[in-house]
């Protein structure tokens, strides 16, 4: 496979995914334990989906069927649920060097979503505290 010629990143390229990934990880602390442990895995899984028409055939479905199983064990474990966003970080990364992106008409949101997912399994390894505990202490 050869890797695929993509713009360079800019600084608000890099800066705008963590924002992203702020904004979800405040939305889901308005969500109380276990819904917000369950809603994490269920995005998990939807995520483990998001590059099934990408341009790695069978690989894409071998993936997906990875990412539905440590779903499915992020219901009962954060852990798992950072495993799966460091693992979709490995596939964006692949998908923006050899693949197709995941949104077709962005060429670097492959590289943004490897940005956002790194932010997010770094929070669920921290089993996602609520940042509305450090809005109010303050």
């Amino acid at each position: 496979m050869l890797i695929q010629a993509r713009p360079e990143l800019t600084i608000p390229q890099l800066i705008a995914p963590l924002l992203v990934a702020l904004v979800f990880i405040a939305a889901c602390s308005l969500l109380k334990e276990p819904n917000r442990r369950n809603f994490s895995a269920l995005m998990i899984a939807g995520a483990g989906a998001a590059y099934l028409n990408g341009s790695l055939p069978i690989w894409e479905f071998a993936f997906c069927a990875v990412m539905t199983c440590i779903a499915y064990w992020g219901l009962q474990n954060y852990r798992f649920i950072g495993i799966g966003w460091l693992l979709h970080t490995v596939w964006d990364a692949i998908h923006h060097l050899y693949g197709t992106p995941i949104v077709l008409f962005v060429s670097l949101s492959s590289a943004g979503c490897a940005i956002c997912d790194s932010a997010l399994a770094l929070w669920y390894f921290q089993s996602a505290p609520s940042v509305l505990r450090f809005i109010k202490s303050t």
